[in-house]
């Protein structure tokens, strides 16, 4: 045997080694729906990024692909996680409606108190629940939800009776049912959509938090924006970040660590945090266009509320109906949103 072979073998046997695993790289291609500029990619996902990188020493990349740019739209964004088309994906979840109906439950109107709170209540649900229960193809590594949801319209809503003769874009099928019990005319259609349905007229409105306008110029779409005072937010949508378990299952162990440490709790606060602290200059956007920005007042939100109850009462009937108690759902979601926004 000559001293080449001799050494070829050594090293097959050291990178054998279990101690020596640390050696192993690992890129993760993260696929998404949102353009560059948008406060998610830009300001979440590729700062966590570059967080594992550094924590990693260089040894987690991460490899962004924004407005899906890999292909598919953005209901299929689970399932490319799923099959490994994607290591990683992130979506809004109802863009896939009915397919996680206990995640449906912080969708629910008026819901919401402090989108900080819900996120982690939403968390602790994913860890505690949701992740054996709905998210079993997929590792959630984080979980959470955006700021107070706003209805921004060519035409003024100042009060329940203006929702009448609206068509509304909304994000998924709790909030569509809400809208259509409020009187509107709802549209289901991701984000990246709305630009184009409303300059076609196909909608007139949409719904969405203030922190992502800028990506979609919406301020320059319409003109009239309609707020909700007290507590409780008209609604929020349910955002997460999955990964493929089979490259979730086969990354070092050390490596495992540090993606945890990294997700989880402390990635779905820090989302939420950010996208809250963005609706303001999303807002300012509006503001500095003269566009008209009413906030309903105590008494009309109440309105609102009463009208919203039988959405809440159709998804608690369609969640017995699955075999799922929907009213504990919500008590328990109601009960840690509480713990965590105090």
């Amino acid at each position: 045997m000559n001293k080449r072979t001799l050494l070829i073998g050594a090293a097959a046997a050291v990178a054998m080694l279990p101690g020596l695993a640390f050696a192993q790289e690992v890129t993760l291609r993260l696929h998404q729906f949102l353009p560059p500029v948008a406060t998610v990619p830009a300001k979440i996902l590729k700062p966590w990024g570059e967080e594992l990188t550094a924590a990693s020493d260089g040894r987690i990349v991460i490899q962004h692909f924004d407005a899906m740019a890999l292909g598919g739209r953005p209901p299929e964004l689970l399932d490319q996680a799923r099959d490994g088309v994607v290591d990683l994906a992130m979506t809004v979840v109802g863009y896939t409606p009915g397919r996680y109906p206990r995640t449906e439950v912080f969708e629910l109107p008026f819901m919401m108190k402090n989108p900080v709170g819900t996120s982690r209540a939403f968390w602790e649900m994913v860890e505690t629940d949701f992740q054996e229960s709905e998210y079993q193809d997929v590792k959630v590594l984080g979980a959470w939800v955006h700021g107070p949801g706003v209805i921004h319209t060519k035409d003024p809503v100042t009060k329940l009776e203006d929702m009448k003769g609206k068509t509304l874009r909304g994000p998924t099928r709790v909030i569509n049912d809400m809208l259509s019990e409020l009187g509107a005319t709802p549209v289901g259609m991701p984000l990246p959509a709305i630009p184009e349905a409303l300059s076609k007229g196909v909608v007139n409105g949409t719904v969405i938090p203030w922190e992502v306008t800028p990506s979609i110029r919406l301020a320059e779409l319409v003109s009239n924006h309609a707020e909700f005072s007290g507590d409780e937010a008209l609604y929020t949508a349910t955002i997460v970040l999955v990964m493929n378990k089979a490259k979730y299952d086969a990354l070092p162990d050390d490596l495992k660590a540090i993606l945890d440490e990294k997700s989880g709790a402390a990635l779905s606060t820090f989302a939420a945090e950010v996208m809250f602290e963005y609706d303001k200059p999303g807002r300012d956007i509006a503001v500095e266009k003269g566009n008209t920005i009413v906030q309903l007042d105590e008494a009309e939100v109440a309105r609102w509320k009463e009208a919203a109850q039988p959405v809440v009462a159709r998804w608690v009937a369609d969640m017995d109906s699955k075999g799922i108690d929907g009213q504990a759902l919500i008590d328990q979601a109601k009960g840690l949103i509480d713990k965590y926004s105090n």
